[in-house]
């Protein structure tokens, strides 16, 4: 069944200007990486989706290896954005990557113009789209000339099935010759996107310099540092929790240190003190930086994604309040 979506759902939200380019993102954008595999149900990522977009979150994140399994994500979206908001396409970005090992073989990972072709080709396919808003390279790779992964880019652009591409994951030095490559081929490169937050503020040494120079816009993705600055961990780990889940390598209890959790206790009680969550505190914070456009979340429920856009309403920090941060965390 088509549902409607709310008249108001661009009042409220924020929207941000993608480095020099044309398109606009939402200040929040949300991602489609650990809650849309196979065990999770489809009804509830059904309403998390309606949800997002009925607050104005326009811009839809995948990757081909989302899941768990790989590719189920994209599946997923796939199959409710024909169900549901097909009627909505042209007012979403959505976008997709590649760039980790998706099928067996020297030509199912990295960054070879062979993988980076044919897993788009499988995403459209998936998600039952005939091109992706934005396509990243999701890593840099080591052994491939930056030139060939960067000529497949475009080379994606070109063919329509891209509108505009980014990296991830890509250091200051790695992004400055993908610019001048991408630059050279007048490839429409708008976007980085690189983990940052509170407890990750790496993009800090240098990355977001490259971006600002070269207009390229940031998208900060685990801004919440998976979980890590919410409530959730405060009294420790709850079942339903990304820690306590065996097939998420990416957080685990071993994470989650005495001397991390005074700093996020010490960090709750200032978001208190400014009237937010946690999350809200941590994603506004997120959202200062002048090369963000955007703060990546994720979420099981669709609780998570109200409060989180609910970050919106308090963006600014006094001088104190940053002292106070930068106090705790360094």
């Amino acid at each position: 069944m088509q549902y409607i979506a709310k008249v108001r759902r661009y009042h409220e939200m924020t929207y941000n200007r993608c480095g020099r380019s044309g398109i606009k993102l939402p200040a929040i954008s949300f991602g489609l990486w650990n809650n849309f595999g196979c065990e999770d149900a489809i009804a509830n990522q059904r309403r998390m989706l309606m949800k997002a977009f009925d607050l104005g979150i326009t811009h839809f994140d995948l990757a081909n290896n989302y899941g768990p399994p790989p590719g189920i994500a994209e599946r997923n979206f796939g199959r409710i954005l024909k169900e549901t908001f097909s009627a909505y396409r042209d007012e979403m970005i959505i976008s997709t990557k590649a760039g980790y090992r998706m099928w067996d073989g020297p030509y199912g990972d990295w960054g070879s113009r062979k993988y980076l072709i044919s897993s788009l080709d499988q995403s459209l396919q998936r998600m039952g789209l005939d091109y992706v808003d934005i396509f990243y390279h999701h890593r840099p790779d080591p052994e491939t000339p930056l030139e060939e992964t960067m000529a497949a880019l475009d080379h994606i652009v070109r063919q329509g099935k891209a509108l505009y591409v980014g990296i991830s994951n890509y250091n200051a030095e790695q992004t400055k010759q993908a610019v001048k490559i991408l630059e050279q081929q007048k490839t429409p490169f708008i976007i980085h996107q690189a983990a940052y937050s509170m407890l990750d503020r790496s993009i800090e040494s240098g990355l977001t310099d490259v971006l600002e120079e070269h207009g390229v816009g940031c998208i900060a993705y685990v801004p919440l540092a998976q979980g890590l600055l919410t409530n959730k961990y405060l009294n420790g780990i709850p079942k339903d929790s990304r820690a306590a889940k065996e097939y998420i390598p990416f957080l685990n209890s071993k994470d989650i240190s005495s001397d991390v959790l005074q700093k996020i206790k010490r960090l709750n009680d200032l978001a208190l003190s400014r009237g937010q969550s946690l999350a809200q505190m941590a994603l506004a914070w997120v959202l200062q930086e002048k090369t963000v456009v955007s703060a990546l979340i994720g979420a099981s429920r669709v609780s998570q994604i109200e409060e989180n856009v609910k970050a919106l309403q308090n963006l600014t920090f006094t001088e104190e309040e940053l002292k106070v941060i930068d106090d705790v965390l360094i």
